[in-house]
Order: C-alpha cells, then structure tokens, then sequence
C-alpha cells in the first residue's frame, strides 16, 4: 500500500480506469459476438445497423486509451470483411 497522498490518488484513479477500459472491451466484444449471429442469419439491415455501432464503440475506445489503434484497424478490418461476406 502507497504511503504517499498522490500515491493513494493514482491507485484509485488507475482502478477507475482500468474499470473503464474493461467495459470498452467488453461491449466490443459483445457486439462482434452479436454481429456474426447476424451475418450468419443474413440479416443485412441489423448487421449494417451493429456495423456502425461497432466501430463507433471501437473509435471511442481508442480516442478514450482503452484500445491501441492497430488493434482498432485490425478490429475494424475484420467487422469489414464479415460485412463484405454476407454481400
């Protein structure tokens, strides 16, 4: 334990943002999983719609520090080859 003020401070504010970061990744994680039901059902207009919400989520993880943007591009590469797949 940090015996320090601003020790004690970093601890807690790195708690939160590790906190942050988790939900970041879940929530792609989620809709990645929710996006390839959908293009295994042949849902174009869903799988357009969970197309653009995840990559927003996945811009907004970067721009927050919670992904890299190479992670980011190849996420995103991936989202784009599912969507290129079900056309």
């Amino acid at each position: 334990m940090p015996n320090i003020k601003q020790q004690e401070k970093r601890m807690r504010l790195a708690a939160r943002e590790r906190l942050q970061n988790r939900r970041y990744k879940s929530a792609i994680r989620t809709l990645f999983k929710r996006l390839q039901t959908t293009v295994e059902e042949h849902d174009r207009e869903r799988t357009q719609q969970l197309f653009t919400e995840l990559t927003s989520k996945i811009d907004k993880a970067v721009s927050k520090g919670a992904l890299h943007k190479n992670n980011a591009a190849r996420k995103k590469s991936r989202v784009a080859r599912m969507l290129a797949r079900l056309s």
